[in-house]
């Protein structure tokens, strides 16, 4: 209660989480506004029915928005995609590469063509979705489409791409007016309004309520889901800190410099992005493939890019490690650190400074990057076996875990920098800084 008393205590602080509160609110309202011309009864059924896969993992991303065959169905992941399709970019297109270095210009200049981007995504994906419910409709859930045809595509089209443009616009205003990543929050929330079904389908498939899942493999699903969270926490707040001094200045009487202090280092730096930036990566073949049912490598590619599948799982696993390195390199640059430092006065003992300073620093960050992707990979795919052994719910993966558990903590942490910025404990109780790195 008295770090809830901080929180009130700060008007800022307290307009900015309400703010956010509010607009998620309305994100979850949205779920429930479903496509013109759709019977949403039919496809929750066709869900509940046992349908798994990218449609699953569709559902989990959106917070059940596919389930309801709602405007907001596609989600965030179209605005991911263009994100990850702009950096990519940056790094073969100069004219890119020099708008990432021009500050705050370049960055807007980016975020609309991120914003454009995302818009022909979504145009992509809602013509993908449109075909794949129409031949849903005709096959295993009939009279899923109401009024099939182009009519029906265009506006399954323009639903779509204006709810994905709607919650691309939530997060930016998240972000900026109020506390956390916004993209994220989104994706969070989704996921938590979801857990209280998924409890509740865990339910009913135990012995209590008839099914099959023994009282001790119920068991055994909690102990993993405590024993993954304590892992994310554990590696979330694990940090390399490399020492740094500063040398000492004479400036007329006074002396400055001369402390010590440290340059930490995030054992996972790139936070949630790969495991979301993976699954995005994953759902964009599937979505392009339903613009060409029936066809024969669109058969065989479905039924490849299947959730606990051995070749999804060796992809995701090769893009969570390659997008861990590739957001690290993108968000920190170790001559710019090394170049920093340098000009500060300090350095790191036993390494000179300039060039042989940033390259300790990139070999450092390196092997902590190696380490912390192995980790999420791990967190990610080893609970997916569990799931799909048991039966439970996706919900119940490591990938979801590792978002909500990530997320809260993000968030956490920046509420504690708000309030130890104004003299306030810190909001997990008690004086100074509580949610501190743990030494890697």
């Amino acid at each position: 209660m008295g770090s809830l008393r901080n929180i009130a205590s700060v008007p800022e602080l307290t307009k900015r989480l309400l703010f956010a509160l509010a607009m998620l609110f309305v994100y979850r309202i949205g779920v429930f506004v479903s496509v013109p011309g759709v019977d949403r009864a039919v496809m929750e059924q066709y869900m509940r029915s046992g349908a798994t896969g990218l449609a699953g993992l569709f559902d989990l991303f959106s917070g059940g928005a596919m389930k309801q065959l709602s405007i907001f169905a596609l989600g965030i992941m179209p605005y991911i995609s263009s994100s990850i399709i702009l950096q990519l970019m940056a790094v073969v297109i100069p004219s890119l590469e020099r708008l990432q270095k021009e500050g705050e210009a370049g960055r807007k200049k980016i975020n609309q063509y991120t914003r454009y981007g995302t818009v022909i995504l979504s145009c992509v994906q809602g013509f993908g979705i449109s075909f794949w419910l129409e031949s849903l409709s005709e096959s295993v859930a009939k009279g899923m489409v109401q009024y099939s045809g182009i009519g029906f595509n265009l506006l399954m089209v323009l639903s779509l791409t204006t709810g994905t443009a709607f919650l691309m616009w939530l997060g930016e205003q998240i972000t900026e007016r109020g506390i956390g990543n916004g993209i994220s929050l989104i994706i969070f929330a989704g996921i938590v309004a979801s857990l209280p079904d998924a409890l509740v389908q865990t339910y009913s498939l135990s012995t209590f309520a008839g099914g099959k899942l023994e009282p001790i493999l119920l068991v055994i699903i909690a102990a993993v889901v405590v024993a993954v969270v304590a892992a994310i926490t554990f590696f979330e707040r694990g940090q390399r800190r490399i020492p740094v001094q500063y040398a000492k200045r004479v400036v007329g009487r006074k002396v400055y410099g001369g402390q010590n202090t440290n340059l930490p280092l995030k054992v996972n730096s790139a936070g949630v992005i790969p495991p979301i930036f993976a699954s995005s990566v994953l759902m964009f073949p599937s979505t392009i493939g339903n613009l060409f049912p029936g066809a024969t490598w669109v058969n065989w590619m479905q039924a490849q890019l299947v959730p606990g599948n051995l070749f999804y799982n060796v992809l995701y696993v090769g893009l969570i490690i390659f997008f861990c390195f590739f957001y690290t390199a993108v968000t920190f640059n170790p001559v710019d650190v090394a170049d920093n430092l340098k000009r500060q006065g300090g350095f790191i003992p036993g390494i000179r400074p300039g060039k042989r300073t940033a390259d300790y620093i990139e070999t450092v960050l390196t092997r902590i990057t190696f380490g912390g992707a192995l980790y999420m990979s791990a967190i990610c795919v080893l609970p997916t076996y569990l799931q799909a052994s048991f039966g439970v719910p996706f919900y119940f993966g490591g990938t979801s875990l590792l978002i909500v558990v990530g997320v809260a903590l993000d968030t956490a942490q920046q509420i504690e920098y708000h309030l130890i910025s104004r003299n306030y404990e810190g909001f997990a109780g008690g004086r100074g800084p509580r949610l501190r790195g743990r030494r890697g």
